[in-house]
């Protein structure tokens, strides 16, 4: 009887010494304001896009897991005014449905365009298997006037305000900026390998 007399007080001594602490109150550990970034609508997307740039064309390949993987061929972000398509190429991380990304082109800073017009738009239907893809934005009136457009990047099944989830820019040089430097022997950016 004294040995469980003992045993039951020996607990009890060690349970009133630790100290007492207050209760932490949910915003000293959760969702605290030095830890939200806000998501910048006008830069190149992020969260469901592990990459997207810009280039002058594309190449399908054989991707890791046999499937048909869309890679970029000379990225830029500066063309030629005889340039015919732009491309947008991306690929985007595991996704459990299928969508549609929409590029919807700006003339950002043209001389003689109205930069709230779209001058040109185009959609790729992303399937469940599919982890690339691509858009091409092809010049209004034929010709790339010189100047800098930017491209807002919708997903989703239309374009909305709540679809929006980034923007890319490219520049289209001035013809003769591209012919002086050639000249020169020099090589312009749309002539550099990639």
């Amino acid at each position: 009887m004294v040995v469980g007399i003992a045993l039951s007080a020996l607990p009890t001594l060690q349970a009133a010494e630790l100290p007492i602490t207050k209760n932490s109150s949910i915003p000293d550990f959760q969702n605290r304001a030095q830890d939200v970034v806000p998501y910048d609508f006008d830069a190149p997307p992020k969260g469901l896009f592990r990459t997207i740039t810009t280039a002058e064309g594309f190449d399908e390949e054989l991707g890791f897991h046999r499937t048909h993987e869309i890679v970029p061929v000379k990225p830029t972000d500066r063309f030629a005014p005889d340039t015919q398509d732009v491309f947008i190429v991306f690929h985007l991380h595991q996704h459990y449905q299928g969508f549609q990304v929409f590029g919807r082109c700006f003339p950002e800073a043209v001389a003689g365009l109205d930069p709230t017009v779209v001058i040109g738009q185009d959609a790729m239907h992303i399937a469940l298997e599919d982890d690339s893809g691509y858009l091409t934005l092809s010049p209004p009136q034929g010709a790339w006037k010189p100047g800098r457009y930017k491209v807002e990047i919708h997903v989703g099944e239309q374009v909305n305000e709540m679809s929006l989830m980034g923007t890319m820019r490219f520049t289209i040089a001035a013809a003769q900026e591209n012919s002086v430097k050639r000249a020169r022997g020099e090589k312009s950016e749309t002539d550099k390998p990639r």
